[in-house]
């Protein structure tokens, strides 16, 4: 059984050309062998995006990748066909499967964006790529599943990803799978002893039953996960 803090000022972090990034896991040239990821969670990243930047056309595979936009809007385009503005408060699952090809850039009429992504090992590798978009507005209060669940669905078995927006003295219980991570993604929570601020995550192993309490409104995402055992 643990609980371990991972402060904001422990990311590592990318810039680029109107983007700058910040890495929760070992990610690119940011190499951590002891910590890869926490579970099938082999990426979490907390991207912010000048109006009109972001990522060109590159390709995916045998991958589950999950959006879900903070601030302003994302222009999502792939080689399934699919083009959506994707607005705060939404998600997105694109599972790449076999291969797929994506880009993501502000939308140039919205201003800045700032969205959270994570990835996550698929169950079975060699599906069909795929798309979906989450529906609008998101949970004010939760912790709701917005992926997994009876969220959209997603190609990792027993995954799911919660979102509570919370306001001041709000309490919620976490769910009482065995593995979680747990991101304060604005305003401050403890949890199990622990203060977060924005941008700091606690990860929790084997100790089900932990209540979120806000001090500030507060943004929360929780990746869910029955299996301890999982990859």
């Amino acid at each position: 059984m643990s609980m371990a803090l991972y402060a904001a000022s422990q990311r590592s972090s990318s810039t680029d050309e109107g983007r700058v990034t910040q890495h929760s896991f070992s990610f690119g040239p940011h190499y951590d062998p002891a910590n890869l990821g926490f579970g099938p969670l082999v990426c979490h990243n907390d991207d912010v995006l000048d109006r009109g930047a972001g990522y060109p056309e590159h390709p995916h595979s045998e991958l589950e990748i999950v959006t879900w936009v903070l601030e302003g809007a994302l222009v999502h385009t792939d080689s399934t066909g699919a083009r959506h503005v994707v607005e705060a408060g939404r998600a997105q699952v694109l599972s790449a499967g076999s291969g797929i090809r994506h880009s993501e850039v502000a939308d140039a009429s919205s201003g800045r964006c700032r969205f959270l992504q994570a990835w996550l090992v698929p169950t079975e590798p060699g599906a069909e790529p795929s798309y979906v978009l989450g529906e609008a507005p998101a949970p004010v209060s939760g912790p709701a599943e917005v992926v997994g669940g009876t969220g959209l669905p997603i190609g990792t078995r027993g995954a799911r990803l919660l979102v509570a927006r919370l306001a001041p003295g709000q309490s919620v219980a976490l769910p009482e799978d065995p593995r979680q991570h747990v991101f304060a993604a604005t305003g401050a929570v403890s949890v199990g002893g622990r203060s977060l601020r924005a941008g700091d995550a606690v990860r929790i192993t084997d100790e089900p039953g932990h209540v979120v309490r806000a001090s500030e409104e507060t943004e929360l995402l929780v990746w869910s996960f029955d299996d301890i055992s999982a990859s």
